[in-house]
């Protein structure tokens, strides 16, 4: 079981994850190439309109001056332009800015990626501070990169403490998760565990008489009692047997399995008809009132084992003189009741009776070879049904009550 969760968990958490990480990196990447498309095109505008001030190559400082050249702004980014003559020497600096960069920083800097002889170089922004555009013996235009880097590695570092967050997080969904995912098998692998031990106890006395009485016999060959004990105990242990594999074949229902359309209210009638002798010889009346041609997707032989359980269940547990009531209605869910007088269940244990090897009086039910595995049984066969069962006990009264439910 831990195995499992372990699995369960990495899944989980390597999924989510995936998921934040890619989200993440693509904000990331995103961003840094909206910065990169943006100073590439500042380099490109501002190269287009140096050619349209004046000749691409020869170009003089005051030529592109008296053009205008020197009055265009960028309002987003630092631009700058720095013409070159011949021999690539710098004659002037057009700041098309106004920031408070002097010429002879950008000079400096001009010199710097002349020597490169790059024709276009932006670089990687998370740590070049300027770009640049260079037409040899005419011009070469740069851009501050300083504002982009900084804010490029402000949002990677806040995108990086919101990922270590996100983590956290997810471990702690992931957790919840797990524990969500894999308790019905947690609880399926301890009523396993629960299921093999009670079957195993239950199995052990009956074998624990069987290999005593047989000790005795075989020391004292006249008495007839052993062969009785070895004979009741073998009984018990064969009803046991059965029951194990109802249940089992029970819990193991074909999903796929197709059921026909067949008159609940006959298979219903059919199965009171069944008990109705053996009640009267013990002093029980059954009344039932069954609403005709009431037709149910259904296993007819499942139908009639459950009714068995609930009349043999509603029978064993009644004082005579008493009645047995029986009802099957259809409203827009179909209900089925089985009610009884006498001894009824102990609060607070409605739910576990259907739970298997459950006995409220467990001396009581060893002495009648019930083991309380009918009503699990019952159980199964309503689950299989599309149906539901509860029991209710009040004032003496108790009542089980099946709903198929409409579909």
């Amino acid at each position: 079981m831990k195995k499992l969760k372990n699995k369960v968990f990495i899944v989980i958490f390597l999924i989510l994850t995936i998921f934040t990480t890619g989200i993440v990196f693509a904000y990331n990447f995103t961003l840094y190439n909206q910065q990169k498309h943006n100073i590439e095109r500042s380099l490109t505008q501002t190269v287009k309109m140096e050619v349209r001030g004046g000749p691409p190559s020869g170009s003089s400082f005051e030529k592109l001056e008296d053009d205008g050249f020197d009055n265009i702004r960028f309002m987003d980014r630092n631009v700058y332009t720095v013409i070159l003559g011949e021999d690539n020497q710098i004659k002037g600096v057009i700041n098309h800015s106004n920031n408070e960069i002097s010429d002879e920083d950008i000079e400096e800097i001009a010199v710097t990626m002349i020597s490169q002889s790059y024709q276009k170089e932006i670089g990687n922004l998370f740590v070049c501070d300027y770009s640049y555009a260079y037409n040899e013996g005419s011009s070469i235009v740069i851009v501050d990169n300083s504002a982009v880097k900084q804010m490029l590695r402000t949002t990677l570092l806040v995108s990086l403490i919101l990922y270590i967050l996100a983590e956290i997080i997810i471990l702690l969904i992931s957790r919840r998760l797990t524990l969500w995912i894999t308790k019905p098998v947690g609880e399926s692998f301890e009523k396993q565990k629960q299921f093999i031990a009670d079957a195993s106890h239950e199995l052990k006395t009956p074998l624990a008489v069987i290999m005593a009485s047989s000790d005795a016999l075989e020391s004292n060959p006249e008495e007839k009692k052993w062969l009785d004990n070895i004979k009741s105990e073998s009984d018990r242990m064969n009803k046991l047997i059965a029951d194990l594999l109802e249940l089992a074949k029970s819990e193991a229902v074909d999903e796929k399995t197709q059921y026909t359309p067949e008159s609940l209210s006959k298979a219903v009638e059919k199965s009171c008809l069944t008990f109705e002798g053996v009640m009267f010889e013990k002093g029980i009346t059954l009344k039932y009132d069954i609403e005709d041609n009431i037709i149910l997707n259904m296993d007819s032989f499942k139908i009639e084992q459950l009714m068995s359980i609930l009349l043999d269940n509603a029978l064993k547990h009644s004082e005579s003189p008493a009645d047995i009531e029986v009802s099957l209605k259809k409203n827009r869910d179909i209900v089925l009741t089985v009610t009884n007088r006498g001894e009824g269940i102990p609060q607070g244990e409605e739910e576990h009776i259907f739970e298997r090897f459950y006995r409220a009086d467990d001396s009581r039910n060893r002495s009648e070879n019930r083991y309380g595995l009918g009503l699990a049984i019952a159980k199964n066969i309503c689950e299989g049904h599309n149906a539901s069962i509860s029991a209710k006990s009040e004032n003496s009264k108790t009542t089980f009550t099946v709903i198929f439910k409409a579909k």
